[in-house]
């Protein structure tokens, strides 16, 4: 079509101000094309710019993946050393009660020694009893601090039945109205005729009952006056403990639940506390189903602290079957297996004065030894034993031919679930925490007898 010597006339013909230039399909396919091609040459650019953008999209999204892993392992770790960390505390505060408690023992047997020697005098009688009181705060201390560890690493457990409130109460008044006798105050209780119950933890509903009890006579001054009454609203519980003690201060009131929280303190003070067994209390009456609230006019104007808890029927009482005699005057043959000397002397005396034969050994071999050797009724043994441990030692004591022969009594300062269950598996008939109660400690030898 075009022709070499044509190009002025082909050129003329491409311009569109020629008016002469005659209309070319070809021409017209060429500007169409050119059209096309500028397009898909558009497109492409897009597309090339939305490729771009896609793989910076891609990048920060990978880059944002990368972040969140390494986060994710991040945290995983602070969890696991969180954990670790939690699982090394509890360790310790167990290790820690149990080396507190083991003094207590000689501690507080003897003082029972010195209650019941023949020439103890009344001065030195009121002395013994004053150690025993201190002895049983310093326990009780120790579980509180135990007990804020367990709860908060969700190890403590309910043993739910129907209880009566008013037999609840008495065991916690057991414990405290010496202390109140002592500080001259007044306590009145307000219990309803009818009996009335709740589906709880026998020891735990006691802690309870015992510690707000406790701590209202703890912030009442000598000769205060402090109440416990009981009612039932519908289908709950109210307990209200009030006192006319220190009170509480309104920046304080709500955190006194809080771990570490206490009220106004002198130095004067002679009873302190750790700011855990609120906290304690709030969070056993939760596990409960129940609530706790606290008020107060104001500091100097006393407190009141108000239990809520479902109440449920008692079943009724199984009959009474007639108790067999009395055993407690029979002799026994005792063994104690206990390393800390002070508190294998004075268990020793205690047994001795009661009237039972009593031998010592002082490691879990010779304990093993003389039990494989001799006949005994009862092995009173420390569970944490250098070397052999009391575990073991009961262990391979059960497994012998004389397995069966003594009643095993285990001592230890480890008191949670896993502690006893522990010795149970091992061989052990009854597992003590100390301070050991001389009374407990004398009723499980007696039964023996």
């Amino acid at each position: 079509m075009f022709h070499d010597d044509e190009t002025g006339s082909m050129q003329r013909s491409l311009d569109p101000t020629d008016a002469s230039a005659a209309p070319d399909v070809y021409t017209d396919a060429l500007h169409r094309h050119i059209g096309s091609l500028e397009q898909e040459v558009a497109r492409l650019r897009a597309a090339l710019a939305g490729k771009e953008e896609l793989e910076k999209s891609v990048a920060r999204l990978r880059e944002a993946n990368e972040h969140l892993v390494l986060a994710a392992i991040n945290e995983q770790a602070l969890r696991d050393d969180a954990e670790a960390a939690n699982r090394r505390q509890n360790e310790f505060l167990a290790m820690l009660a149990h080396e507190l408690r083991n003094p207590l023992v000689p501690i507080s047997m003897s003082s029972m020694l010195l209650e019941r020697s023949a020439n103890a005098s009344p001065q030195l009688l009121n002395f013994t009893k004053v150690i025993r009181r201190q002895v049983d705060h310093m326990a009780a201390l120790l579980d509180d601090l135990l007990d804020a560890a367990r709860i908060s690493s969700g190890k403590i457990t309910l043993n739910l039945e129907p209880l009566s409130l008013s037999e609840t109460i008495d065991q916690a008044l057991e414990t405290v109205l010496p202390r109140i006798a002592e500080r001259s105050q007044e306590f009145t209780l307000d219990l309803p005729k009818e009996e009335i119950a709740a589906r709880g933890d026998r020891v735990r509903l006691t802690q309870v009952f015992t510690n707000l009890i406790g701590n209202a006579s703890k912030y009442t001054g000598d000769g205060g006056h402090i109440s416990l009454s009981v009612r039932r609203e519908g289908e709950e519980i109210v307990a209200v403990v009030a006192d006319n003690g220190t009170g509480i201060a309104p920046e304080v009131l709500p955190h006194i639940f809080d771990l570490f929280t206490q009220g106004p303190r002198s130095l004067a003070r002679s009873e302190g506390g750790l700011g855990v067994g609120l906290n304690v209390v709030r969070n056993l009456v939760s596990m409960h189903g129940g609530t706790i609230t606290a008020d107060s006019p104001g500091v100097g104007q006393g407190s009141r602290f108000t239990l809520r808890l479902p109440s449920c029927a008692l079943p009724a009482a199984a009959p009474v079957l007639p108790s067999p005699a009395s055993l407690s005057g029979g002799r026994c043959r005792v063994l104690i297996i206990e390393d800390n000397p002070d508190a294998c002397e004075t268990l020793k005396a205690f047994l001795d004065m009661e009237g039972h034969e009593v031998a010592t050994a002082r490691d879990g071999q010779a304990g093993l030894d003389a039990l494989l050797g001799q006949d005994f009724d009862v092995v009173v043994c420390d569970i944490g034993l250098p070397g052999m441990d009391g575990l073991e030692v009961m262990s391979r004591l059960r497994a012998s031919d004389a397995g069966a022969r003594p009643v095993a009594i285990g001592l230890s300062g480890y008191g949670q679930l896993e502690d006893r269950a522990r010795a149970t598996a091992a061989g052990f008939d009854h597992y003590l925490v100390k301070p050991v109660s001389p009374d407990a400690l004398l009723a499980l030898v007696a039964a023996r007898a």
